[in-house]
């Protein structure tokens, strides 16, 4: 498309919103954009609709079309309003419950949201105030809701916010609800939306719920008697200026933990993040004032929570001496190796437990799951997925944990997305016991590697902003499918699976054979025949491609670790430099 073409459909678009449809603050935000001479601004908030997609809406706020605001998210309520009053029609009563986190205007939108929800007719319940989109999640379950949404970006810098969409069994959407809302969504129009009527349908949620709701959190305890002995480690607990301020205390401390020390400076609660630029925990930077305070007072370990308290941050101290951050397969290795060894310990495993991981997740844990024999299942990034794995093996089978590398996961199923308040209960048990037999969590870490084999992952990610960058995405993508690498890292390709024609492809043999889910998705991954896989796929929340390497070999001992690890981050980079251009 031409520029001038695009330009008058920019401005087309634009001035529908001076119309008194919209309100004064968004009329002179948009009169500005359309007066301003620099039009790049007005083209990337109106040159096309921000997509409610499978996850809902993430975008940058502001005015438009494009942006996250008002009446992109009134039209996201009204349309997911509908569908659901279609989907649960027999019921006389239908119920929604809604959260948000500390960012600027989750309030706003939350409240309009549920103001939209009560003139539908629902019974709709709000938290007073921020809370984690884990307790979301529960409370779905807890007040027997059909939906729920909860206003949060995540970790992505404060100009963005979000909408993600739940079902009635706390997960977020999935096939074929999903792609329904998405098409419900898309039909809405700004006078479509109901803004008024039935406010007294809206119940607030306080401080009794968050009990409740902290109570489940104790029940991921494991080993008490390790708690009992090990309850005074030193834990630093830092909120990144987000939604885990109280809660996560509140749990640490009801389970057992007494000696936690904040970071004062982040918990202040704010949508700017005024101490960091990301508010990111794999961040090494929004780390970096948590691990100091770690230093100080010589802790345990150091954990930290995300804006909306679903993804958790752990850090330890190295052989060195040195604070590093726990990547996010470590973090989900050393979950799932302490479940599966305290189970078989404790005679825990009645032969019907299973754990869940996702495609681009380290395959340590597969091979851990293997030799304590314990079912596994691979599923797709994000925790719908892993959900939707609970779902379909509700009461037949016994969910003991899953998670995936972006620093997520999911203790127990009262749950059903990412729960960052009951993993940092479980995180500190695992701290405990690893004090306990005189070892910090790098030394644990290690000693999985001698036992079930060394892994090293590391993540890539290049940003394309905006219409351009979305087509250079989809280029990418392209350009792996038509012409993969013959070879990564000095080691020939040797299996090829691609998640959108849900194939796997031996490159030696020329075997095809199917590959078992239930929907596809733009995901590729290569294999080589020494081991190393690398995934790749575009973001499905913000516009980025993403890279995942993983190189696998043995570690005799825990001497040869730093050997094995230089080894395979020189693989790792020269794998980076063939594929990342």
């Amino acid at each position: 498309m031409e520029n001038k073409e695009l330009l008058a459909i920019v401005e087309e678009n634009a001035r529908k919103w001076l119309s008194s449809t919209f309100d004064e603050d968004t009329r002179a935000e948009v009169e500005a954009m359309l007066e301003n001479e620099d039009k790049n601004n007005l083209i990337n908030s109106f040159y096309k609709n921000l997509e409610f997609g499978t996850g809902g809406l993430r975008g940058i706020m502001g005015a438009g079309i494009n942006r996250m605001n008002i009446y992109t998210v009134g039209a996201a309520t009204q349309g997911l309003s509908n569908y659901v009053k279609k989907a649960f029609s027999q019921l006389h009563e239908i119920k929604v419950a809604i959260g948000h986190d500390c960012r600027n205007n989750s309030r706003k939108f939350a409240e309009a949201s549920a103001k939209i929800f009560a003139a539908n007719g629902f019974t709709v319940y709000l938290f007073e105030d921020l809370r984690p989109t884990p307790e979301l999640s529960f409370a779905i379950r807890e007040l027997g809701c059909q939906t729920g949404i909860i206003l949060t970006a995540s970790h992505n810098p404060k100009e963005y916010n979000g909408y993600k969409a739940y079902w009635d069994d706390g997960s977020q959407i999935v096939a074929p609800h999903d792609e329904a809302i998405v098409e419900e969504v898309k039909n809405v129009k700004v006078e479509d939306i109901c803004w008024e009527g039935g406010t007294g349908r809206i119940i607030i949620l306080g401080e009794e719920f968050d009990q409740k709701f902290i109570d489940k959190t104790t029940s991921v305890i494991i080993n008490p008697e390790v708690v009992k002995k090990q309850g005074n480690i030193k834990i630093v607990y830092t909120p990144i200026h987000g939604t885990g301020v109280k809660i996560v205390p509140a749990a640490l401390s009801q389970a057992g933990f007494t000696n936690i020390i904040h970071v004062a400076e982040q918990d202040v609660v704010s949508g700017d993040f005024p101490t960091v630029v990301s508010p990111n925990p794999e961040e090494p930077a929004a780390m970096e004032m948590a691990m100091k305070k770690a230093a100080e007072t010589d802790a345990d370990i150091v954990m930290a929570t995300d804006p909306d308290a679903d993804r958790i941050g752990v850090c330890t101290k190295n052989d060195k001496g040195e604070w590093i951050i726990v990547n996010g397969n470590q973090t989900a290795l050393l979950f799932l190796y302490y479940i599966i060894t305290q189970y078989k310990k404790l005679s825990k495993l009645k032969g019907n437990e299973f754990i869940v991981k996702t495609i681009v997740t380290s395959e340590l844990i597969a091979e851990i799951a293997k030799k304590n024999d314990i079912e596994y299942f691979d599923c797709y990034t994000g925790f719908k997925f892993i959900a939707e794995v609970i779902r379909d093996n509700e009461g037949k089978k016994k969910y003991i944990g899953g998670g995936e590398e972006s620093f997520g996961f999911m203790p127990a199923d009262f749950v059903r997305d990412k729960d960052s308040v009951s993993s940092c209960v479980l995180m500190a048990e695992i701290a405990a016991w690893a004090k306990d037999q005189g070892k910090t969590l790098f030394e644990l870490l290690k000693a999985i590697y001698v036992e079930y084999g060394f892994s090293k992952e590391k993540m890539k990610y290049i940003v394309r902003e905006g219409q351009q960058g979305a087509i250079e995405i989809n280029n990418l993508m392209v350009g792996f499918r038509n012409n993969p690498p013959k070879e990564l890292g000095g080691s020939k390709l040797a299996i090829i699976k691609d998640y959108l024609t849900l194939s796997e492809r031996n490159v030696i043999t020329g075997e095809v054979k199917p590959i078992v889910q239930k929907i596809t998705s733009d995901v590729l991954q290569f294999f080589t025949e020494d081991g190393s896989k690398v995934s790749v796929r575009p973001s499905g929340t913000e516009p980025k491609i993403k890279f995942y390497f993983e190189v696998k070999s043995t570690l005799d001992s825990i001497e040869k670790y730093n050997e094995a690890e230089a080894i395979a981050d020189e693989k790792i980079n020269v794998m980076l430099t063939q594929l990342v251009k």
